[in-house]
């Protein structure tokens, strides 16, 4: 083996977020749209603006786990998290709404704020703060890449 392992640079890990955070706001649209309407084709949708949106701010929970672990317990941490969720999910809501590009109305819930926020989301956003921790950056911190090595000849092209 070649050099020393390097750690994931934030690019990448902002990428393994972005993609992580798309697939499970796919997967939990079509969860909720069939428990809410029982519609079996299971059909996600979400918004290209979410791989941004899920991106950045996973990333600025990976650096609050960071900074909080060994300071203050598990579900005083997902607390913080799952607050900044919300300001973050406000933030992105107001600017994408002022060009038109807001993907979720949350004003037919009964507890929002301005349509872009919801309290009936909070525990959904609390236990995937906690699994985000636990199963997500926690392992990707853990990723390392091999040293300068080349990779294998079969590989070094487009295809050849």
């Amino acid at each position: 083996m070649g050099g020393r392992a390097k750690p994931l640079s934030p690019l990448t890990r902002w990428y393994i977020y972005a993609i992580h955070g798309y697939f499970c706001e796919v997967m939990f649209t079509a969860t909720w749209a069939f428990v809410a309407e029982r519609d079996w084709k299971f059909q996600g949708v979400t918004s290209v603006w979410a791989l941004f949106i899920y991106g950045t701010s996973s990333l600025v929970l990976e650096r609050m786990y960071l900074l909080l672990r060994g300071r203050c317990p598990l579900l005083s941490r997902c607390l913080c998290y799952t607050l900044w969720i919300y300001l973050w999910e406000f933030a992105t809501g107001y600017l994408l709404r002022r060009f038109d590009a807001c993907p979720w109305d949350y004003s037919h819930f009964r507890y929002h704020l301005m349509g872009l926020v919801t309290l009936e989301y909070a525990l959904f956003w609390f236990l995937g703060s906690l699994l985000l921790e636990k199963l997500i950056i926690g392992n990707t911190l853990r990723l390392r890449l091999e040293g300068n090595e080349p990779p294998p000849s079969c590989c070094n092209g487009w295809g050849n």
